[in-house]
């Protein structure tokens, strides 16, 4: 069960088995989850946020019971699917697709964003979730930045 949630019920180990490398899981996880959060956006952004809550608490839960000698396999992508859900909170439409774009450049980038290298750097199941979390939160707001620039024109 841990490494089904871990790997975002199997997300993460879709282009290993295709292949044969890790690289992308975590893309692939954010347009997954991206895919979820429109969907849940029909019922109220409420949603969005309670998937976003579940994905760090079980991947808490999940990444705290692996023992895998790599301390953030590839195919773990748990953290980006909560990253995501996190970064396109009530938005719609290409507002979530820019907050879903917005997350992966932080995620990938990290540096020129203050907070995101030093969360990585906690050691253990928090560090690995908690990166994600800070670059969802800027992805978010600049989601949100972007779309009420837009509402002035």
């Amino acid at each position: 069960m841990p490494r089904l949630i871990a790997s975002f019920f199997g997300t993460g180990l879709v282009l290993r088995r295709l292949l044969g490398s890790d690289a992308g899981s975590g893309t692939l996880a954010s347009v997954v989850a991206g895919l979820l959060s429109a969907l849940l956006i029909r019922w109220g952004w409420g949603w969005q946020a309670l998937a976003a809550v579940l994905c760090v608490v079980a991947g808490r839960w999940a990444l705290d019971r692996m023992e895998d000698d790599d301390p953030d396999p590839g195919w773990v992508v748990i953290d980006e699917a909560a990253g995501t859900f996190i970064a396109t909170v009530a938005l719609t439409g290409w507002w979530l697709v820019l907050g879903v774009a917005l997350f992966r450049v932080v995620d990938i980038w990290k540096t020129p964003f203050p907070g995101v290298i030093r969360a990585e750097a906690i050691p253990g199941s928090r560090g690995i979730l908690t990166d994600d979390i800070v670059a969802g939160l800027y992805a978010l707001a600049g989601a949100w930045a972007a779309r009420y620039v837009w509402s002035l024109f």
